[in-house]
């Protein structure tokens, strides 16, 4: 038995298993900081569609790093929680752009099936950690490998502007993103994570990631052309 977990045996016998306090404790602050990094982020989005801002590309990644550095290293203070929400609202922001131009070419369908599969599969992937209370650790190495090699990939054929291999690219992001939202709940649970800040950076940039691709595959799967 998980030290984290503790089993009671209730008096019919059967055994009920409930989440050490301090797991509960991550847990609830990482889906509060959540909730409030994903409104925040919206707005950011609804914000940069206002003022009509233009599409960032790979410049989005510089501003990203920075704060993903700086969220990293104030992750155990105050500072902290300020650097979460400049990042999540950076990618808010950035993401703007990327909805007008889908609304523009496709109309609102792929954004509404995008958010509607995303809220689906990450309470679905959740759900089923908590439930099952699965010890994911062991995939740590390949979902690191996995999502380096799909990053470098993106990169590519951001200059090679190759359909399939975007398609492909689009739909391993989703794959390995779901894996990864298993994985961080699994981590809290079972002890390997118990910094919130951490936690909701790691869900938040899976949750946007998932998004993006499904964007990308609803998007090329209802065009036209």
């Amino acid at each position: 038995m998980d030290s984290n977990n503790r089993t009671k045996t209730m008096p019919s016998g059967i055994q009920s298993t409930a989440l050490d306090p301090a797991v509960a404790k991550v847990l609830r602050s990482t889906y509060m900081m959540l909730a409030a990094t994903l409104a925040f982020s919206t707005l950011m989005a609804g914000l940069a569609m206002a003022v009509n801002a233009p599409f960032f590309g790979l410049w989005t990644l510089l501003p990203y790093v920075i704060c993903l550095w700086m969220t990293e290293k104030n992750k155990n203070n105050a500072s902290g929680i300020l650097w979460v929400f400049a990042l999540t609202g950076w990618l808010g922001f950035t993401l703007g752009p990327i909805l007008s131009m889908f609304l523009a070419m496709r109309g609102p369908e792929p954004i509404l099936m995008s958010l509607g599969s995303t809220a689906l599969i990450f309470f679905a992937a959740s759900a089923y950690v908590l439930t099952t209370r699965k010890n994911l650790s062991f995939m740590t190495g390949f979902l690191m490998t996995g999502l380096l090699v799909a990053f470098v990939a993106a990169i590519a054929n951001y200059f090679l502007q190759i359909p399939a291999l975007s398609l492909t690219v689009s739909a391993v992001f989703a794959l390995l993103s779901s894996a990864m939202i298993m994985w961080q709940t699994s981590a809290i649970i079972h002890g390997g994570e118990r910094n919130y800040i951490s936690a909701t950076v790691t869900l938040f940039v899976m949750i946007y990631n998932l998004f993006l691709s499904l964007l990308q595959i609803f998007g090329i799967m209802g065009g036209d052309d």
